[in-house]
């Protein structure tokens, strides 16, 4: 009976490769997506679908013809502004110049290393996760630094290496959207959703910011170190049992040079100072970044600083990543630091591609219309089925958990569904805020179990260093109780949350006012 089961679970596991395999890159899908969304549009607009706008009283809306004469005039005169306006392209950019200047300068990897290495043994597995999960600033730095450490630690105190690994993997990727700062992910999926809410209502879409999901994210933090720390020693260590192989090399453990410790201290000081003067823009009743309506907390969210978070991030990053690199040397003259940014702006070249064809399939679903028909047809249609309230968030994280096995890029999965899915939720009274959310959950929890994660190679590499045996299915059955046990806490937590009715972040409500 046990063989038939790991049978039939290594059989799924094949499957889910070759099937992910066989899809193209994310950015010939969207190219493949955009001239599908051309042909539907031609076909569609000859049916005569029409819809009322959601937004405006009396207005109809039909799908729009793209590969008439007018059409197609628009498919090339827009290509190029379909790029540089796709929403996530110039916020990352810029986003990771600061963040790219910390993380080469080896401030994050020292902020990982330190923090974990400073913590009692007796909760070494809550700091691994909690490292883990707060490494998403810069993931891969987490990816890099944190699962070979934590085996390492695991070793050195005579527990089993791979659940040092596992704890750290599932901190990093399972963990990916808690944070308990806002980072280069709350930019990338908020611009996406921001302009997929403007389809609806570009009044409340001009409303909304980046930092819409931080105070459930911060929370969540808390919520899933505890749940990785739990599933950890309770399930994963027992389930290894005692590690046979040699452990002396965990006793060697390099600890941070005195030259780290002091770069940490002084961009610490950096950082303290860069949130000051952050604050003086926005708290003071004068201050020049604060809005000029409503009470006060009003002032603060509907504000220019909240408006500005982006530029405002790279700063807070750039600033101690540049004081960390002066310090230790990383960092000589103006040239280190163009060369870091370059280097970081090299390593984003994936992302343009992906930029120009997701852009061109953004753009043609929005200019044909389809997106909003869409939106108001399956709003009515889950109306009709009685599917909404907490089914129907369970049925969105869900559907997200499953492709997210098959499309592991968070950006390229959300700019596929936000035109999509926003829609119907602000129909069905949802806010934008909340949808996101509800995809960041199920985006996450599911990466440790899909082959075709990015970094499942890189981390199959490091457990093989301790069992030669190490392969695919082993260490998707040795992460199954992370994804199963996050997937389910954070569905419970984001329920919850709903049901107390409290906000997702700053200007970030759980309904929206239809």
């Amino acid at each position: 009976m046990g063989k038939t089961k790991k049978g039939l679970f290594q059989k799924s596991l094949d499957g889910i490769e070759f099937l992910g395999n066989k899809l193209p890159h994310p950015a010939t899908l969207f190219a493949i997506l955009a001239l599908l969304v051309l042909v539907l549009s031609a076909v569609l607009s000859q049916v005569g679908i029409s819809v009322e706008h959601p937004g405006e009283e009396g207005e109809m809306v039909e799908i729009t013809n793209l590969l008439n004469a007018e059409g197609i005039q628009y498919i090339f005169s827009s290509m190029t502004d379909n790029f540089i306006g796709f929403a996530p392209l110039g916020v990352v950019l810029v986003t990771m110049l600061g963040i790219g200047v910390a993380e080469r300068t080896g401030l994050i990897s020292a902020l990982l290393r330190g923090f974990v290495l400073s913590v009692p043994n007796r909760f070494i597995t809550l700091g691994l996760v909690f490292a883990g999960i707060m490494s998403s600033v810069a993931s891969d730095a987490g990816y890099v630094v944190l699962p070979p450490l934590g085996a390492l630690i695991f070793a050195a105190l005579g527990r089993h290496p791979l659940g040092g690994l596992a704890a750290a993997f599932a901190g990093v990727s399972a963990g990916f959207s808690a944070n308990l700062l806002l980072s280069g992910t709350d930019v990338m999926l908020g611009e996406l959703t921001i302009a997929a809410a403007s389809v609806i209502d570009p009044a409340y879409a001009e409303t909304m910011n980046i930092a819409m999901n931080w105070f459930f994210i911060a929370a969540s933090v808390f919520v899933l170190t505890l749940i990785g720390t739990w599933v950890t020693e309770k399930i994963v260590e027992p389930r290894l049992g005692n590690y046979k192989g040699d452990t002396t090399e965990g006793d060697n453990l390099d600890g941070l040079k005195p030259i780290e410790k002091k770069g940490l201290i002084w961009s610490g000081v950096a950082l303290v100072v860069g949130l000051v003067l952050a604050a003086l823009l926005v708290l003071p009743e004068n201050a020049p970044m604060r809005g000029t309506e409503g009470s006060t907390m009003d002032q603060i969210v509907q504000s220019p600083f909240m408006s500005s978070l982006v530029p405002i991030i790279a700063i807070l990053f750039f600033i101690p990543g540049l004081v960390y690199g002066m310090v230790t040397k990383t960092i000589r003259n103006d040239k280190d630091v163009a060369g870091q940014m370059s280097d970081t702006m090299a390593s984003m070249g994936m992302f343009i591609v992906l930029a120009f064809t997701a852009g061109q399939f953004v753009a043609y679903f929005n200019e044909s219309n389809m997106g909003l028909v869409l939106g108001v047809y399956g709003a009515e249609f889950l109306d009709s089925i009685s599917l909404t309230g907490i089914p129907l968030i369970l049925m969105f994280i869900l559907i997200t958990a499953f492709i997210n096995l098959f499309i592991g890029s968070a950006s390229a999965k959300w700019a596929m569904m936000a035109p999509i899915f926003v829609p119907i939720m602000m129909q069905l009274g949802y806010s934008p805020e909340l949808t996101q959310m509800a995809y960041r959950v199920a985006d996450s929890t599911t990466n440790i179990i899909s082959p075709l994660m990015t970094y499942f190679a890189i981390i199959i590499a490091f457990a093989q260093k301790y069992d030669k045996k190490m392969g695919i299915g082993t260490l998707i059955s040795t992460m199954i109780p992370y994804s199963i046990f996050f997937l389910i806490g954070w569905t419970i937590m984001l329920i919850v949350w709903m049901l107390l009715g409290i906000p997702l972040g700053p200007g970030g409500p759980l309904e929206y006012p239809n």
